[in-house]
């Protein structure tokens, strides 16, 4: 017999919200004493929070399904008597997602210090073993010691000592500055990721967790001693290798080494990442963004600034990829493995994250690899999303006029690696802010890998491709980005190919070049990814790092510091893409001034730029109206948007922007020597083979 649909049955689940409503309320004053109470009253806790959280989502879902035609009487203000309720339901499935990561939070450090302290009660018991089975004088002796070491503990029992994986600055006042190879030892772990540390000197500070390993002085001791009898076994997480291309064995970096570190830092953060998974705040796949943890760890190693330069040859006496043509009076064109535009399309039927979390940005982050190592620089691209449709992601191709090129989905690929096995991968992600806690940080919400070349070495065709994509990071497989489609897919077979529609995917379209595309990009590095609406700016800078270093420099032999501006701060636009929307406009407007004769005066354009960029970039970039930049934070953003906005109006106004850099109102950074002063060869590439 069915059972009796109540008659009233929006009246019903407001009332059985209300009755979660006073378990919830129970539960988190009960919480509020879980740092007094026992392991296991907190699990209890915890398990309480997850039956709560399905109650409240079951409670939800039957509100989504309820419409005004189910009542058995006439309701007042039904829609708004419904939509309370689903606040509240939203309100506690909140609190329950707080409470449960608090909980999880406490329970993961009193692991770590009950297990460090096991630690040291087994060395402290195969000590007092051995002491026993000595005696006499050395018992008398060692337990002294025993008790020397006991009356110093109290102080240094909490401190653990860790190795610095790589070099950090102090970012604001408290932070530790140290070198890569400093041993640290630990005052406290904040469950923030910035622990409290001091040095060997004593210096207090904090410091970001990621940057750090235990230490353990007999595992450097064996290493050491391994290294001196000269054992030629190399381990997986090892930094160096040899590049025997050379006459003579030289050692370069090799960059995954960074992927390892960060690999690392990303599995312990996982742990967090699980528990959103778990409350429903985030999707199963979802996890630490991988590329963003690489631009992050690896200082400039994988930005574009850096693969702008240009590359020395194996000797180190001449420059490999920036050579001149003496009959064409420029820098010589380098043809290159791989060349090619590509296009973003669209991302469609991306999960989207719990209310908890606040979206600051949606974008894709892509690469050169070979699926184990990053061989390029690292290329953000930001996706347009509309709330109508929330689950796809847009571009905007072909960017020109005011749009930024932050928005760019024109892309293009170059690439001289001669590995079989290289492709493209995309990871997309998303800046996200906490709202009850205030955290940032960045999450991947699915990558995929796209190969290059079929498997007997022929270039896959230039066409649309619809790639699906995967969950986890670019190191794990066969994770899902949302498990849960797969789970509704089971049954016939109609089912199942709905459920492949509606798997997380990214289009994307490969073009091959024309002639005119071809010779543009052939003036750039053999390996680069960047916008093409800004290459033809970055092609300006490499004609005249050709003149300056190659034309005009009177020995080629001279290393010594080049006074120029445009070389010395041209980089930074690369790491601050508003400004590169600043001169890519000036620029378009001083072109549009000009006859066609003198577009084709090389000479005439390249003189023509440096006034541009003199006028525009070299105030901006000193000018203390200008916010630092910062990723994903829509206030500075905005303010920096004004600040450029209005200083090209005046420019124009003025036919200039001398009036306004001699006005007394105008005030700007410090003059320091670095703006003036290119030091190429702090700047160039070591060969990388």
């Amino acid at each position: 017999m069915l059972a009796r649909r109540p008659r009233d049955p929006l009246q019903a689940l407001r009332r059985r919200g209300q009755e979660l409503k006073l378990q919830v309320d129970s539960l988190v004053t009960e919480s509020q004493l879980t740092g007094a109470l026992e392991p296991s009253k907190r699990r209890d806790i915890y398990q309480r929070c997850i039956q709560l959280k399905q109650a409240v989502d079951e409670n939800k879902n039957a509100l989504q399904k309820l419409n005004k035609a189910d009542e058995a009487a006439p309701v007042g203000n039904y829609e708004q008597r419904k939509e309370e309720e689903h606040s509240l339901l939203e309100k506690l499935a909140c609190q329950l997602q707080e409470l449960a990561v608090g909980i999880s939070k406490k329970d993961t450090l009193k692991v770590e210090a009950h297990s460090d302290k096991e630690e040291d009660d087994t060395t402290e018991e195969d000590e007092e073993e051995e002491t026993e089975e000595t005696g006499g004088e050395e018992e008398e002796s060692e337990g002294d010691e025993e008790g020397k070491q006991e009356q110093a503990s109290p102080e240094e029992a909490e401190t653990v000592t860790y190795i610095a994986l790589g070099d950090f600055a102090a970012q604001q006042a408290g932070d530790l500055t140290f070198k890569k190879g400093d041993i640290l030892r630990i005052v406290e772990k904040k469950p923030d990721g910035w622990w409290l540390a001091k040095d060997a000197e004593g210096v207090e500070g904090l410091i970001p967790r990621t940057y750090l390993e235990p230490y353990n002085k007999e595992d450097k001791l064996e290493s050491s001693e391994d290294s001196e009898e000269g054992g030629e076994e190399d381990g997986e997480e090892d930094v160096e290798v040899v590049d025997e291309t050379a006459d003579g064995a030289q050692v370069k970096q090799r960059t995954d080494s960074h992927w390892s570190a960060v690999r690392k830092a990303i599995s312990e953060q996982i742990n967090t990442v699980d528990v959103l998974a778990t409350m429903g705040a985030i999707p199963a796949g979802f996890r630490p963004s991988t590329l963003s943890q690489l631009l992050d760890e690896a200082g400039n190693q994988f930005r574009a600034s850096y693969f702008l330069q240009p590359e020395l040859t194996t000797s180190q006496l001449a420059f490999r990829d920036l050579m001149w043509d003496a009959k064409a009076g420029t820098i010589m064109s380098r043809p290159s493995r791989v060349s090619l535009i590509l296009t973003l399309w669209s991302c469609k039927m991306i999960p989207l994250p719990g209310t908890s979390i606040q979206v600051l940005s949606r974008h894709i982050r892509l690469c050169l690899s070979d699926g184990s190592k990053v061989l390029s620089n690292i290329h953000t691209v930001r996706a347009v999303w509309q709330p109508k449709k929330p689950k796809t992601w847009t571009f905007s191709p072909q960017v020109t006029g005011i749009l930024p090129c932050l928005l760019d989905g024109d892309c293009f690929i170059r690439s001289n690696s001669s590995t079989p096995d290289l492709g493209i991968l995309f990871e997309l992600g998303i800046s996200y802010i906490r709202n009850s806690t205030g955290e940032r940080g960045e999450l991947s919400c699915g990558w995929v890998f796209l190969k290059l070349f079929d498997a007997s070495g022929v270039p896959i065709p230039a066409k649309t491709y619809e790639l699906f994509l995967n969950g986890g990071t670019p190191y794990e497989k066969g994770v899902e980005v949302d498990p849960s489609v797969s789970r509704r897919a089971q049954g016939s077979v109609f089912r199942q190919m709905i459920s492949v529609r509606r798997q997380p995917q990214l289009l994307v379209k490969l073009r091959s070049l024309n002639r005119r595309s071809r010779a543009m990009l052939s003036l750039l590095p053999e390996t680069l990814v960047g916008s093409m609406c800004s290459a033809h700016l970055l092609i300006f800078y490499r004609q005249i790092l050709g003149d300056v270093l190659l034309r005009d420099r009177t020995s080629l032999q001279s290393a010594d510091l080049i006074s120029h501006p445009v070389l010395a701060t041209f980089p930074l636009l690369l790491e601050q893409p508003d400004v590169m929307d600043a001169l890519r406009s000036s620029w378009a407007e001083k072109e549009s001034t000009l006859k066609r004769a003198e577009k084709r005066d090389k000479e005439l354009l390249k003189a023509e730029f440096l006034l541009v960029y003199h006028d525009c970039v070299l105030p901006l970039l000193h000018s203390t109206l200008l916010p630092p930049f910062r990723w994903a934070e829509e206030e500075t953003e905005a303010a920096r948007w004004k600040a450029i906005a209005d200083f090209l109006k005046q420019s124009r106004e003025n036919e200039g922007s001398l009036k306004a850099l001699l006005s007394p109102d105008g005030v700007h950074k410090p003059f320091d020597l670095s703006e003036q002063t290119y030091d190429f060869l702090g700047e160039i590439r070591k060969n990388s083979g």
